[in-house]
């Protein structure tokens, strides 16, 4: 339900929603929408109690969206409306203030950043911050995933698997047996992250990049030429850095 705080002179309208799982009150604030979490037991008196402590950080935050509104041209890339490359799309960023007191990340069809009050003026490096951390780990999760399953399936056991920045290629297996991949193949379509795991795996058994290497990845990833194509044609895209990828021109995958 919607309903509206008087601070001063000034209106805030905002959307009462009520959660049985919450073990807190929280306010988020996006442009044009503010948002009260309240509590299954929260009666008028336990919102208004609440509401009135929020008021003055209520107020300010909601003047500081406005402001950003007004001045887009010079808003920062990591903001609402901003598009982030992901599994080969750009998916939606949402960023909201916040009253908690963490910087929070939730993935929902897109990007949702909760900012606490003590990021101030510094948000747009922060979000940049925390969303390639998020991207990492993210990365190493579904390289490890994609890795144990091949190495299951076909009997390969590389000595290390790790995700990591590469000045330049996709991904390599050392001759101990070490496997890296380039962080950011989480960029690209699930099957291209896939193609590239399953390409250095493959060195385990034939360290070339002769017919006997080809035929054995045949074998155990029949699909790598496509997801190979799609690599090199988005390369250019996928290898910049992450603050240009950002803000680019990366391709949906088709």
């Amino acid at each position: 339900m919607t309903y509206a705080l008087r601070i001063g002179r000034t209106e805030i309208a905002y959307e009462l929603r009520r959660s049985a799982t919450a073990s807190e009150r929280r306010i988020t604030v996006t442009p044009g929408h503010v948002e009260v979490l309240a509590l299954s037991t929260d009666d008028d008196d336990d919102i208004a109690g609440f509401l009135d402590r929020k008021r003055k950080w209520l107020f300010d935050t909601v003047r500081e969206m406005d402001r950003a509104i007004g001045g887009r041209h010079v808003v920062p890339r990591f903001m609402t409306g901003s598009k982030i490359p992901y599994r080969g799309r750009k998916m939606p960023l949402t960023v909201r203030r916040s009253d908690g007191e963490r910087i929070e990340i939730a993935y929902r069809n897109g990007f949702l950043v909760d900012l606490p009050a003590w990021a101030g003026t510094d948000a747009d490096r922060l979000v940049a911050s925390e969303l390639k951390l998020w991207l990492k780990q993210r990365a190493r999760r579904e390289v490890k995933q994609i890795a144990a399953a091949y190495g299951r399936r076909f009997g390969l056991a590389p000595r290390s698997i790790r995700v990591g920045d590469f000045a330049t290629g996709w991904g390599s297996c050392g001759v101990e047996g070490n496997i890296l991949v380039n962080w950011h193949m989480i960029f690209a379509p699930r099957r291209v992250l896939e193609y590239v795991v399953a390409h250095e795996m493959a060195h385990l058994r034939v360290r070339s990049h002769g017919p006997e290497f080809w035929s054995f990845l045949s074998s155990i990833y029949p699909a790598w030429e496509s997801a190979k194509q799609w690599l090199d044609s988005h390369e250019t895209t996928l290898s910049a850095e992450f603050l240009t990828v950002s803000s680019g021109s990366m391709k949906d995958d088709e």
